[in-house]
């Protein structure tokens, strides 16, 4: 269903209503650019930190615009066996409520733009017929700016809407203005003295406005009801009716009530955001960061600058999320599924040993058909996310003991995926834990290099040729991460370059502490690093900056481990073997405790066992998450993150490291709970 502030009004009952009843609530955003910065992958480095990627996306992408949003409910009808689904399609736009609401301000990006326009999208929808909203800080502040001008008008104050005998004189009507005021003046008293009701007065300038109300209150104390009037083309002039007391007393009043439903439509989209936070149902998107993001920006609070602080506003507007990318990118889907894109990843689902659930379109509701792909409409969207969900949910069912061919979203089945979002290449940390600490992986091997701006990534490859396989990634123009295949190394490298001229490099945690110290400076209150902080004891702390200058005479130059100090094969780790894994053994079966397929334990169906919370080896090996349809081009290696499974060993794409097999305790937690590790 297509929804615009034509029809808003008239179809947010049948919005909530289907909300309340649904089962769980998909949704999905287009937005008018990604990132203000000089390019899109400037936000996906892949040695990132999840305070590090907030602060990005909230620096480089929250003043751009969510102009459509798309809804789309399921309820599962038993009877039936199929998901009934209502569909919704709202485009959203800003319009100021009056003069003194927010006059918001957006910006544009040209590639985004033109990729919508060539996906057919009605960019007139948005910008003449887009629902307005507002959040809740503009919401109470003009709620309270209306209430001030009510009492102001009860007290002789301020402009009145409706002519009072409470003017104490005459205006100071200035001379260039007199002629223009002594018309009005004869209209006036034309009117009082003829059969005609109403007044329309010219359209004129708000400085003239004002001198009419203030004229006519101290000239026409009693008989005259005046107020201002708008056209459709934005143009307002002054009505002036005849009335007695209690004609006048009916008019201010329905003024009122009238200032109090504009008010409201004002807050417009916002109410349906409220109903969907209201509900608590479960809520899916795929890649679903900046959906949520942009959603409690525009529609309830600004963002806060902690991310800590973010995770706990987001719980409190969404209790429930859940992220199909990351989902299809773990165990058992990352096996069988190659590409989580959205329009792939539907594809996917439709073949064995998925099923594609049975849904049938609620009768009013314009039905979608997926052999026409209408990608990035949102509410077309927000449905292929729901049909991913349900694919992938029942093919759990199928590890079940006794297997079951519907799971619902309120099962233990899909608990482990709940309220953590896909970060996008990020090589070890895969998703964004809303409930609780993020990973924290060990960066021994990655370093912190500083270097002249006309240097290339093959200026790097060079200096760390006698290194073997680097990873580079990015920051800015003179900085970059470099990621060494051998931990031993690292400090060679950096003891290397301690004479260098051009360049300097950092072990990671150096980096990690020179930045806190740079806050330190600054006056920001330093974020306290405990026990399982990446400022750990293990790490070698340094005194050196985190940048450095260079001398005019810039030079290339390779560094090499001096003969001897270079260590054999061991091989670095990416991280995932470091964490705190626990070891698990045998095997446990699944009881089902209720008939909507809540299960408490369940038994591994495969040799290595997806469900294990053990360390089973990932023959495969991992590497960072695939890129996503549209996204900028960052890290080349393919695959995606285990679920429940031993981390594997990260090299460059194509190598394959071996496994160092963590130890740990028994578990005792669920065996549905995700662990420490992912």
């Amino acid at each position: 269903m297509e929804v615009t502030r034509q029809n808003f009004k008239d179809t947010l009952k049948t919005v909530c209503s289907a909300i309340e009843e649904a089962d769980f609530l998909a949704i999905d955003g287009e937005f008018s650019g990604i990132s203000d910065g000089p390019n899109v992958s400037a936000l996906t480095n892949g040695l990132d930190t999840p305070e590090q990627r907030y602060a990005k996306l909230k620096k480089h992408s929250m003043d751009f615009l969510l102009f459509q949003f798309g809804l789309c409910t399921f309820k599962y009808d038993q009877e039936k066996s199929k998901y009934i689904i209502k569909p919704f399609n709202f485009y959203v736009f800003p319009k100021p409520f009056n003069r003194t609401s927010p006059d918001l301000k957006f910006i544009c990006q040209s590639s985004s733009i033109d990729f919508l326009a060539s996906q057919g999208f009605d960019f007139n929808k948005v910008f003449c017929n887009g629902i307005p909203y507002l959040n809740q800080d503009e919401e109470v502040q003009l709620r309270e700016q209306s209430e001030e001008r009510r009492n102001q008008q009860a007290n002789g104050v301020g402009t009145p809407s409706f002519i009072s005998p409470s003017s104490k004189g005459p205006a100071h009507v200035p001379e260039e203005h007199k002629d223009f005021i002594n018309r009005v003046i004869g209209k006036v008293e034309a009117l009082l003295t003829n059969s005609e009701k109403t007044l329309d007065l010219e359209p004129c300038t708000g400085f003239q406005r004002k001198l009419i109300y203030q004229t006519l209150n101290w000239k026409f104390s009693k008989g005259l009801h005046v107020e201002t009037v708008e056209t459709e083309k934005k143009e307002r002039y002054i009505q002036v009716i005849k009335v007695d007391d209690e004609e006048r007393k009916r008019r201010e009043q329905q003024k009122r009530e009238r200032e109090q439903e504009e008010l409201n439509d004002a807050v417009g989209f916002s109410r349906v955001i409220h109903a969907i936070s209201k509900s608590g149902k479960l809520v899916v998107g795929h890649n679903m960061l900046l959906d949520v993001m942009h959603t409690i920006h525009q529609f309830y609070c600004p963002l806060p600058e902690d991310l800590q602080d973010f995770k706990e506003v987001t719980m409190c507007v969404f209790p429930r999320l859940l992220d199909t990318k990351l989902m299809a990118s773990t165990q058992p889907f990352k096996e069988m599924i190659t590409n989580t894109s959205l329009a792939e990843l539907e594809k996917q689902v439709k073949e064995a040993p998925f099923k594609s659930p049975q849904v049938e379109t609620a009768e009013g509701f314009h039905s979608y058909d997926t052999a026409q792909e209408q990608l990035h409409e949102a509410g077309y969207d927000a449905y292929i996310t729901g049909l991913c969900f349900i694919s992938m949910a029942n093919y759990l069912g199928s590890f079940l003991t006794p297997p079951k061919a519907y799971i619902s979203a309120h099962s233990k089945v899909v608990e482990p995926f709940f309220n953590k979002l896909f970060l996008m290449r990020i090589i070890d940390i895969p998703y964004l834990n809303l409930t609780g600490p993020d990973l924290q992986p060990k960066r021994d091997h990655v370093l912190f290099v500083t270097f002249p701006k006309e240097w290339k990534t093959s200026d790097l490859y060079q200096l760390f040729s006698a290194f073997g396989n680097i990873q580079v990634s990015w920051l800015d123009d003179t900085s970059a991460f470099v990621s060494l295949s051998q931990t031993d190394q690292v400090q060679i490298a950096v003891n290397t370059s301690r004479y260098a001229e051009s360049y300097r490099i950092q072990t990671y945690a150096e980096y990690i502490k020179g930045k806190q110290q740079d806050k330190e400076k600054l006056g920001q209150t330093p974020k306290s690093w405990g026990e399982d902080g990446w400022l750990k004891p293990h790490y070698t702390s340094a005194s050196t900056a985190a940048t450095f200058g260079y001398h005019k005479g810039l030079r290339k130059r390779s560094i090499s481990p001096a003969e001897g100090e270079q260590g054999g094969d061991a091989p670095i780790t990416d991280g995932w073997s470091q964490y705190s894994f626990p070891d698990a053994t045998g095997s446990k079966k699944m009881k089902l405790d209720d008939k909507s397929g809540h299960a408490e334990a369940i038994e591994s169906k495969t040799s290595e066992g997806w469900l294990k919370t053990g360390d089973a080896p990932d023959p495969a090996g991992s590497s960072p998450p695939p890129e996503d349809e549209g996204s900028p081009e960052g890290n080349d290696a393919e695959g995606t993150v285990p679920w429940q499974q031993a981390p594997a060993v990260h090299g460059r794409k194509g190598q394959k490291k071996k496994q160092q097999k963590p130890k740990g305790p028994e578990p005792t937690t669920s065996l549905f709970e995700v662990p420490e590790v992912w």
